[in-house]
């Protein structure tokens, strides 16, 4: 049993932490402020390869895997949540719906300029009455000819504003619901019938792009199906698994970010005549962050593992987003606890990351789903079937 990284991995986090730190941090508060996404960032990541870490070579990606994307997702969560949230939605999910079930002509044809930066992807899923009842969705695509036609919409599309490609599940038989009625789609945002509706003003996570997306008569090519036709829920819900995961990354970088933060401060800010760490209930805030994060290190990294090698993740994977999510919220909120008053300034970003932080609890499915997940796998393996 090894848990060392191998040194190409120690290499790209060398690497991607420098860029985090000179090309990602100088911008975080000012796209929160402004409320933009920093398309910079973006083309800049694209460049220099790491918006198509994991995905092999052939298709334009670097070949570091699961791990390779965690760490990416740890150093950009570390810095700036909006960034992370960026990268993961185009990687994580758009992105990785097209490697796990696409043909190889649509590998080609879109994955391979998503992993070169050329494009951006997204994730097209959410509908007003389907959010955690994902199978709940009312898009409908009816088959005309060589082509399939789309009406209906998505709600909370993270880069859904300006993404070249989204991946969409619509129904395409009623009758059969989610085992064999829903498929999924690639659909290119400039063709005619794709419009963007609007984009929420968000507490958090504000240099994103979350849109509402509009289908009116979009005509879709049959060749674009991903994967098979009815299959489009199973596609999306392995995108999640592996989106969970990442997702979970990005929280250690926060909740690490978070520790960094209250040591420092601990260190320098003096109260009745001495440092703060000296205080015992300080101490103890640090000590539970401390523990939190290295377990949910050791978490993070042996689940990219399982991923590396080909082995079952599905249930830890929403054990990492659960858990993840739920540590970064503590860490922050402790973080913040020790600054004091300070910390609910906007002259820290400790208060840019405690507003981040809360959408991680929902999104990429609630901690209520995931327990739901959890539970029904461990009784599945028991002989209990559990119905939500």
């Amino acid at each position: 049993m090894d848990f060392t990284f191998s040194p190409e991995h120690q290499a790209l986090r060398r690497m991607i932490r420098e860029f985090a730190e000179n090309e990602v941090a100088p911008l975080a508060a000012e796209i929160d402020r402004e409320h933009r996404v920093p398309m910079e960032t973006m083309r800049k990541l694209g460049e220099i390869g790491l918006l198509g870490v994991c995905f092999p070579q052939e298709y334009g990606g670097m070949g570091a895997g699961e791990t390779g994307y965690c760490i990416l997702m740890e150093e950009l969560g570390r810095i700036c949540t909006s960034t992370a949230t960026n990268v993961g939605a185009h990687i994580g999910i758009g992105a990785m719906s097209i490697y796990l079930d696409g043909n190889e002509e649509q590998k080609r044809k879109y994955l391979t300029p998503l992993a070169r930066g050329e494009k951006i992807a997204a994730f097209g899923l959410t509908e007003s009455n389907a959010g955690s009842d994902a199978a709940n969705i009312r898009t409908r695509a009816v088959r005309e000819g060589d082509s399939w036609i789309l009406d209906g919409g998505k709600i909370f599309i993270t880069n859904g504003g300006y993404a070249d490609i989204v991946t969409v599940l619509a129904v395409t038989d009623p009758a059969l619901g989610p085992r064999g009625g829903i498929t999924a789609f690639i659909v290119e945002t400039q063709w005619e019938g794709f419009k963007v509706a609007r984009e929420e003003d968000k507490m958090g996570i504000r240099g994103t792009s979350t849109a509402e997306l509009v289908f009116e008569e979009l005509r879709v090519p049959h060749e674009n199906v991903l994967g098979k036709v009815g299959e489009g829920f199973i596609t999306f819900m392995k995108a999640l698994d592996m989106g969970r995961l990442t997702l979970g990354a990005a929280c250690l970088g926060g909740a690490q970010a978070a520790l960094e933060w209250a040591i420092r401060w601990a260190k320098t800010r003096n109260q009745f005549g001495v440092a703060l760490a000296h205080k015992q209930s300080v101490q103890w805030m640090i000590a539970n962050m401390a523990t939190e994060v290295e377990a949910l290190r050791s978490m993070v990294y042996r689940v990219a593992w399982l991923v590396d090698t080909g082995q079952p993740f599905s249930q830890l994977a929403a054990m990492c987003k659960l858990y993840g999510s739920e540590v970064a919220s503590r860490a922050i909120d402790m973080a913040l606890q020790i600054h004091g008053g300070l910390g609910v300034t906007r002259d820290f970003p400790i208060e840019r990351a405690f507003r981040d932080a809360r959408i991680a609890e929902i999104f990429e499915g609630t901690n209520e789903i995931q327990r739901i997940v959890i539970a029904a796998n461990i009784f599945r393996q028991h002989g209990v079937r559990i119905r939500p």
